[in-house]
């Protein structure tokens, strides 16, 4: 489990216990860190009340966390709102990797409405349209959001640019680690090795992203050019 820079680059990482999960150590995650006036995001797992109760009330930081069929009550309650009847919206378009990218962002202020969710004031849903330019598939993916920040603080712009943060962390972080280093298919399995392992991979990342490579494959192939010379050229180390 890691805590991730807006930047892209990994702060901080805990090995999740044996049979347990991240939930667990979310908390034991962001202790060290001063995050007051920090906007935290996190991905559905971690939309949990007693985080919520953690960032705001022990942190002093934000929260923007997505909700999902994990909170049926919840998830139920976002998806009932007038969202037809917003008028705060915000639409971007994007083009890249393959294909286009439509997004949809709505907010509305929730405080009074009896949402069960700690220092909830927005909520917001996002509306994702991708088409494939080489097949002309279209899919289409509708996300809903939960914040602290209140519409002065955070406009559908801001919420929207938030929740994307969380979606390029998914792609900076793991899908690298998991395509470019084949982490999956590691067999280092005992004692601290994973975590070990895994604290390379980060560091590896961290270097090579304030080298200003943005590829992580292509600057791992310009590396191993000069193996003897260029890695201790980045870390300092010549």
């Amino acid at each position: 489990m890691a805590a991730v820079s807006g930047g892209g680059q990994t702060v901080s990482q805990l090995r999740v216990p044996d049979k347990t999960n991240e939930i667990t150590a979310f908390t034991r995650l962001l202790a060290p860190f001063d995050l007051a006036g920090v906007v935290v995001t996190a991905d559905a797992l971690h939309t949990q009340r007693g985080h919520a109760r953690f960032l705001v009330e022990q942190k002093q930081a934000h929260y923007l966390l997505v909700v999902k069929a994990n909170q049926p009550t919840l998830f139920a309650q976002l998806r009932a709102l007038p969202w037809k009847e917003v008028t705060a919206r915000r639409y971007d378009r994007e083009a890249g990797h393959g294909r286009k990218e439509t997004r949809a962002t709505r907010c509305l202020t929730v405080t009074g409405l009896g949402l069960d969710f700690p220092h909830a004031v927005q909520a917001a849903r996002i509306l994702r349209h991708r088409t494939d330019l080489k097949s002309g598939k279209v899919t289409r993916q509708t996300v809903y959001a939960l914040t602290d920040l209140t519409a002065r603080e955070a406009s559908p712009l801001r919420i929207g640019r938030l929740a994307r943060s969380q979606w390029v962390i998914e792609n900076r972080l793991h899908f690298v680690r998991d395509t470019t280093f084949t982490e999956d298919a590691s067999k280092i399995h005992t004692g601290h090795g994973p975590e070990n392992m895994a604290t390379l991979r980060n560091l590896a990342i961290n270097t090579l992203r304030s080298a200003g490579h943005r590829n992580i494959a292509a600057g791992l192939r310009e590396i191993s050019y000069h193996p003897f010379t260029r890695p201790l050229d980045l870390l300092g180390l010549s």
